[in-house]
């Protein structure tokens, strides 16, 4: 009986054992010119998903140290080929549709949560179409009716959200921006009919669909996982929200009278006037569909950038107390005034403090495309062919000492006397001219087609958002130091991990 057992662990191992093996013996055979450098990696199959995966930026600095900006490494089976640094970003995100594509990759997770028809499962074409339409809510006209929206959307949280009763508190940054921003854009982009539905149980169904963003779903978006579930029932009952709107829109429209004429216009009620180019009014279904991705789409950035602003001006009080300062000399002393668009421009600190948070905390630090056919690397040998996924990082260039001084520093003031041109030609997609943006060492916005539309609007709701906070409350750690918490990569957007508290206390008491 021993000596079976004995055997039977022998086999074991021999079966565990000879793939990985082979696996070693196979990474060491002569690679051909045309390939990239292969990361090693022990286990077949996984390759290096548990490194990457616990701290994709210090794997791609280890990575890029020893093979430079471009090599391949496996992840769950796929072989990903990795291009750095600014001519990486452009090789990447700047390809044409015939050699890379978004789709492919990320369909198959966004799909059962935006819906379908829209964003990456229609043609490129179709959803440079959607963009235009989209753009409606961004136009300057637009932006300017959204600072004051989102001004009381902040005053009212801090008024009526226990977590900021009284003079002094602590709160947990990352849940309570969270709410703020997901309140802020809905009010703004998507009007007052949809943030009067912003409740609980409205924020329970995004939760339900925000838990499809797991990083599993790359691989299996269709497993009958009890998350997969929720995020299914979740989406079906939130597009029936929409869609009740939508239906009770059309019935009232006829009956409108010449008074409606001065109704606070909204995205809905655009995209309702929305054709496509095949004369096409988009459907309910698809306008449904939109409203959620435009909910969810930057609120993932958003809710993360100005988490991590929280957190820093808690770490540095004094650099929270210029920004107090700066509105005060160029804004005036009555910091009960309501704000505009334009008041916004004359705060340089401000938006140096955004600027430099985005540049240090990027919520996406991977970006991929599927290679379609074999392209070759500009100024290399190497051929990148179809079994491949392409991936940049643009956060490798913001954290590099060769763009950035100091570049682990979080410090605004290096934006004093320097800003970063993008470089690029002016370029229309389908949704309007835009910068290429690919040769920026600075993309926290991505580049090329994929672009994100929303960066206006990201930039004035950080701003708005952290201008309204910090003319209200005064910031510190919970332990008086400079330390912020590390980054939680485990979700497929980087964040503070959980949870981050800091201090609060009011510099006035009429909204205690």
């Amino acid at each position: 009986m021993d000596n079976a057992v004995a055997r039977g662990v022998l086999y074991f191992l021999i079966a565990i054992l000879t793939p990985v093996f082979l696996n070693v013996v196979w990474q060491y055979l002569p690679r051909p010119k045309s390939e990239p450098p292969l990361v090693f990696h022990w286990l077949p199959i996984i390759g290096n998903a548990i490194e990457y995966g616990t701290d994709p930026l210090n794997f791609y600095r280890r990575c890029r140290a020893k093979h430079g900006d471009i090599f391949t490494f496996v992840l769950l089976g796929k072989h990903m080929t990795v291009c750095l640094g600014p001519e990486g970003n452009e090789f990447v995100l700047n390809g044409k549709i015939s050699d890379v594509n978004a789709e492919d990759i990320y369909g198959p997770l966004t799909t059962p949560v935006f819906g379908s028809d829209i964003i990456y499962d229609c043609p490129n074409a179709k959803l440079m179409e959607q963009k235009k339409f989209v753009k409606f809510g961004l136009t300057q006209q637009a932006l300017e009716a959204h600072v004051p929206l989102i001004e009381n959307e902040v005053l009212s949280y801090l008024k009526s959200n226990p977590k900021f009763h009284g003079i002094r508190g602590k709160v947990n940054v990352s849940a309570a921006m969270a709410e703020i921003t997901i309140f802020t854009a809905g009010r703004a982009l998507q009007g007052a009919e949809v943030r009067k539905r912003l409740t609980a149980d409205f924020a329970e169904l995004y939760h339900d669909l925000d838990m499809g963003f797991q990083p599993i779903n790359f691989l299996i978006p269709w497993a009958p996982l009890p998350q997969n579930r929720r995020r299914d029932l979740a989406h079906l009952k939130m597009r029936s929200v929409y869609m009740d709107l939508i239906s009770d829109r059309r019935k009232s429209a006829g009956s409108k009278t010449a008074g409606d004429a001065n109704e606070e216009p909204d995205m809905i009620s655009n995209l309702m006037n929305c054709v496509y180019k095949n004369g096409q009014a988009v459907p309910d279904k698809e306008i449904a569909n939109m409203m959620i991705t435009l909910l969810m789409g930057g609120q993932h950035s958003s809710s993360s950038a100005s988490a991590w602003i929280m957190l820093r001006l808690a770490s540095q009080p004094s650099i929270a107390e210029e920004l107090y300062e700066e509105q005060l000399r160029n804004l005036g002393p009555d910091t009960t005034r309501a704000l505009s668009l334009s008041d916004l421009s004359k705060l340089p600190l401000l938006s140096n403090v955004v600027k430099e948070t985005l540049r240090v905390h990027s919520s996406i630090h991977t970006l991929m495309r599927k290679v379609m056919r074999p392209i070759v690397v500009p100024r290399s040998d190497y051929v990148i062919t179809p079994d491949k996924v392409l991936v940049s990082s643009p956060i490798m260039s913001h954290m590099s000492s060769e763009h950035f001084p100091n570049p682990n520093v979080w410090d605004p003031h290096r934006w004093d006397n320097y800003d970063i041109e993008d470089g690029d030609d002016i370029v229309d997609y389908g949704y309007g001219a835009t910068s290429k943006g690919t040769k920026s060492p600075y993309l926290p916005f991505g580049a090329g087609r994929h672009r994100c539309i929303g960066e206006k609007f990201a930039y004035l709701n950080l701003s708005t958002i952290i201008l309204t906070i910090v003319r209200n409350l005064k910031l510190k750690t919970l332990d008086g130091t400079s330390s912020v918490p590390p980054t939680d990569y485990t979700s497929l957007f980087s964040r503070p991990v959980q949870s981050a508290e800091i201090l609060w206390e009011r510099r006035r008491l009429d909204l205690s």
